[in-house]
């Protein structure tokens, strides 16, 4: 237990990837996999609902236990096609830091794979080149399978645009943590 505690990276997703438990998914043919202490749970689908003037990778909101959580299309974010829903696309619900407060969000993901542990010394570091993704989504690359898997730097992968928008809509609903 007290080695994994040193494994954490910092809640702003800023060091490269480190050993710990991994939660893998698919976005079309490519794996990811973000950190397990940042996954609060995974959710079957259910038609968000559109919110007018979201960024585009804001596919809207969902009830969560009467909590609003705002959900992003990773797809899009990454500058594809948005998501074709199918029977195993999930929302992955993970919490992230932004100005000094914890924000719950919906990640739409095609598919999760698993829970794995990934040791340290299995993480290379971001390519310098060759992937579809933006590098500084990328907190490290790991091999999974014969395959790579992306560890994406969460932190990184929102952007300030979406994260303001999805606080304005917290605000918007919730008034007493605009105060805050």
């Amino acid at each position: 237990m007290e080695e994994q505690e040193q494994n954490v990276a910092p809640a702003d997703g800023s060091a490269a990837a480190t050993g710990g438990l991994y939660l893998a998914f698919m976005l079309g043919t490519e794996a990811f996999a973000i950190e397990i202490l940042r996954v609060r749970e995974i959710v079957e689908y259910g038609e968000p609902t559109p919110v007018p003037l979201m960024p585009p990778a804001v596919c809207g909101v969902v009830n969560l236990r009467g909590a609003v959580v705002p959900v992003l299309d990773l797809a899009v974010r990454f500058g594809r096609e948005p998501a074709v829903v199918g029977r195993r696309s999930c929302f992955v619900i993970v919490e992230v830091e932004y100005r000094g407060a914890t924000h719950v969000l919906g990640l739409l993901v095609d598919r999760v794979t698993a829970v794995m542990e990934i040791a340290s010394a299995d993480i290379g570091p971001p390519p310098t080149f060759g992937t579809r993704v933006n590098v500084e989504f990328i907190s490290g690359i790991a091999r999974s399978n014969d395959r790579f898997l992306i560890i994406l730097n969460l932190a990184r992968a929102l952007s300030i645009e979406e994260m303001s928008a999805i606080a304005r809509v917290n605000e918007e609903r919730h008034p007493s943590l605009a105060a805050a």
